[in-house]
């Protein structure tokens, strides 16, 4: 059997439990942050404690860890960062992936022994850049969004091998330079490149004529208005082989805003993609569908195809949410037996899938127990425990998921 150079799959970890289940669905390393200088201000994160365990729980697996410095500083933010590195360094991190050239500075000051990886933030568009980088002593550079497959082949072959690329392949795409983005700030306060964007791009937008005030055109026919910023969600999970011919060593998932559910499902999903291309075997259908039932815009392929056709979605800014999460677990018995808490009510007899890591989904009909061992028509107190019977044993990270219910 033929057997393909396996890319990294990294995962994002937007707090402790994210970063369990990122690890438990085949995570090869993680990205995460701390309370500051990371760019998901919105997120969880780790305080230093967390941060701490967080990375020894990782490398106990095997699995890697990112931690974001990558924000913009201003001169009041210089003053922490100096110690903040240092103690990345003292708790393990396997790298910082970093955009100012001032934090690059005061990194190899006080974190010297740590990685350094250049985000995605510097907008790395061409070799030259890359090189530049790779000269200061970065080990890894995180490409633009804009980049096409061939450019970034040609990045590829003219850059020392020692050199990593990483790219973005699955989520959330953004409407200016990868990451650098003023509207935010602008329409409301809040600083994108301080982690706190308020994705003003996802607004709704119409147009005015300046000598018209209050007269409003309408872009679109149905005279909605139209999603003018709103772009559509990035997906290459059916062309990890192009990603790796192209020269890609990792494959970077967004959505430390998710849930854990989605960090769990997509994942899942991608590394079974990746390990399927590594065997020399086809794209498992279950794959691509998984990546359906998380929380999503319409998906498209974004520049990697060498334009982003048909990239903004402009009907609406809504996610497409078919599926939903029926449980989470809180023990793991013998022989198949599992108590989920219940997060949306479950019928008797409807139909339910069980998440695992390194498996398909379970697709079942639901006949659950309540703790006095009744078999009821209906669940739907929520938090309250739910038994299962399987014919196998259960994962400790296993969620039941179920087909949303629509409004009648």
């Amino acid at each position: 059997m033929r057997v393909n150079k396996r890319p990294e799959l990294l995962a994002p970890a937007g707090d402790p439990e994210k970063l369990r289940y990122a690890v438990a669905y085949g995570a090869d390393a993680v990205y995460m942050a701390g309370r500051q200088f990371g760019m998901r201000a919105a997120a969880q994160n780790f305080d230093d404690d967390a941060l701490r365990e967080g990375v020894a729980f990782a490398h106990a697996h095997g699995v890697k860890c990112y931690i974001t410095v990558n924000v913009m500083p201003s001169n009041a933010d210089l003053d922490a960062l100096p110690a903040y590195l240092a103690f990345l360094q003292e708790i393990g991190a396997d790298a910082l992936i970093v955009a100012d050239v001032g934090v690059i500075r005061l990194a190899k000051r006080h974190a010297p022994r740590v990685p350094l990886h250049i985000s995605t933030q510097t907008s790395i568009l061409n070799h030259e850049a890359a090189n530049f980088w790779a000269e200061l002593g970065a080990e890894r550079i995180v490409l633009a969004r804009e980049l096409s497959l061939a450019e970034i082949a040609e990045i590829r072959a003219k850059t020392p091998e020692s050199l990593a690329i990483e790219a973005f392949v699955h989520g959330a795409m953004c409407i200016s330079y990868s990451g650098r983005c003023l509207i935010s700030q602008y329409l409301t306060g809040r600083d994108a490149n301080h982690g706190a964007c308020a994705q003003p791009c996802r607004w709704k937008y119409t147009l005015m004529e300046e000598q018209r005030p209050g007269e409003y055109f309408p872009v679109e026919e149905d005279g909605r208005g139209t999603y003018l910023y709103n772009s559509k969600d990035l997906c290459m999970i059916g062309h990890i082989p192009e990603l790796a011919n192209a020269g890609v060593d990792s494959l970077k998932i967004e959505g430390r805003n998710k849930t854990a559910y989605y960090t769990a499902c997509v994942t899942g999903a991608y590394r079974r993609a990746i390990d399927a291309y590594a065997a020399g075997r086809p794209l498992p259908q279950d794959c691509l569908d998984e990546v359906n039932k998380v929380s999503h815009r319409v998906y498209y392929t974004g520049f990697y195809f060498g334009g982003a056709e048909n990239g903004q979605h402009y009907e609406d800014s809504q996610y497409i949410r078919d599926y939903e999460v029926a449980g989470m677990p809180l023990t793991i018995g013998p022989e198949g037996h599992a108590v989920f808490a219940l997060k949306n009510r479950i019928f008797k007899g409807e139909e339910l899938e069980l998440l695992q890591p390194d498996a398909a989904p379970y697709v079942f009909s639901a006949f659950p127990r309540n703790d006095e061992g009744e078999a009821l028509d209906l669940f739907n107190v929520p938090q309250m425990r739910v038994h299962f019977d399987f014919p196998f044993s259960i994962h400790p990270y296993a969620i039941l998921r179920k087909k949303k219910e629509r409004p009648t």
